[in-house]
């Protein structure tokens, strides 16, 4: 008799299908290496898609040193402000927050953001900083919304971003000596770099089974419903398991992509917005990356992007060598 098999539905490595708490992804890990201060992240707004012709830059594809169509996504990265620094000591319990000095003065918006503290001895905190032995430097960040044609909130949005690189001292140096200024996205990304991108998938709201899952109709003969499950689990336990696939939330959901290459890092946005500009985005005012494939979210989503923490071997770091980038309108006419 040949064997039956059932196949679950669904994979459980992207449980729970939840929505994201906060439009901002949240980063849990950073990579490790470096000689040299230099901070690990940054943020952007997608813009859309293009295609571009590119020299194929990998070692083991079919059309290695072939000039090929590559379809790109355009992330427009206006410059981010460092409003404070916060450092981490090492507890039994985990690292945990030891203080944090913020700038002297920070951007109006911000405070629609969160409370701004009103007074602090920044001596005080800058020699506590130099006396405890502490595990990790990082950085608050906030976007410039203003400056973006393409997004409707002109509200900030802050973030925390590690210093990596070097020694403590070194990047304790390197935060004091960027608070209060503002960096651009060369200063933590470079030409042909590897990436992680983190973003809030598109949203569907509240969908089936069926949709979500992609079980089979029932048969035409059961009684009132098709699209609803065969069976919610066995008698015991005596309660519906989270592998049985149910209706629930379907997108918005907190999606991490890694090994993105970084194919141009753009500082003039005319050279890149189609004709028209970007479908429900508009025109590109400031820098922007150019990244090889697609990445979550809808046109207008926040997006976070951190050195890759999965990448040690293969494609050698340096820049793309792109032939032409289409610029044709992408309104469908």
């Amino acid at each position: 008799m040949a064997k039956r098999s059932h196949p679950r539905r669904g994979s459980m490595g992207f449980y729970p299908r939840k929505r994201a708490r906060s439009i901002v992804p949240h980063t849990k890990s950073w990579a490790d290496d470096g000689s040299t201060p230099k901070l690990q992240g940054f943020a952007g707004y997608k813009a859309g898609m293009t295609h571009a012709f590119i020299v194929d830059y990998r070692p083991t594809s079919l059309t290695s040193g072939q000039e090929v169509r590559m379809p790109v996504t355009v992330i427009e990265t206006p410059p981010m402000a460092i409003a404070a620094v916060r450092v981490y000591e090492d507890t039994p319990y985990g690292i945990k927050a030891l203080t944090e000095v913020w700038a002297d003065k920070v951007a109006d918006r911000l405070g629609d953001r969160l409370p701004i503290p009103k007074k602090q001895d920044a001596e005080a905190k800058w020699k506590l900083i130099n006396e405890s032995t502490l595990c990790d430097v990082r950085v608050l960040a906030y976007t410039d919304p203003a400056s973006v044609t393409g997004v409707d909130s002109k509200t900030p949005e802050i973030m925390e971003i590690r210093v990596g690189g070097g020694d403590l001292a070194g990047r304790i140096e390197f935060a004091k000596g960027i608070l209060g200024k503002t960096i651009n996205v060369s200063d933590a990304l470079a030409n042909g770099q590897m990436m992680d991108v983190q973003a809030i998938t598109k949203g569907f709201g509240f969908e089936s089974r069926v949709v979500r899952f992609g079980t089979k109709l029932l048969s035409h003969k059961n009684s009132k419903h098709r699209r609803m499950i065969g069976t919610q689990g066995a008698w015991h336990p005596a309660w519906v398991q989270s592998t049985v696939p149910n209706d629930g939330q379907r997108g918005f959901h907190h999606r991490t992509e890694y090994n993105k290459r970084v194919l141009k890092i753009g500082a003039e946005g005319t050279e890149i917005t189609p004709a028209g500009g970007f479908p429900h985005y508009g025109v590109i005012r400031n820098q922007y990356l150019l990244v090889h494939g697609s990445i979550p979210g809808p046109a207008k989503r926040l997006i976070r992007l951190r050195d890759a923490v999965r990448y040690s071997r293969g494609i050698e770091v340096q820049e793309a060598d792109i032939r032409h980038i289409s610029l044709a309108s992408k309104q469908g006419a």
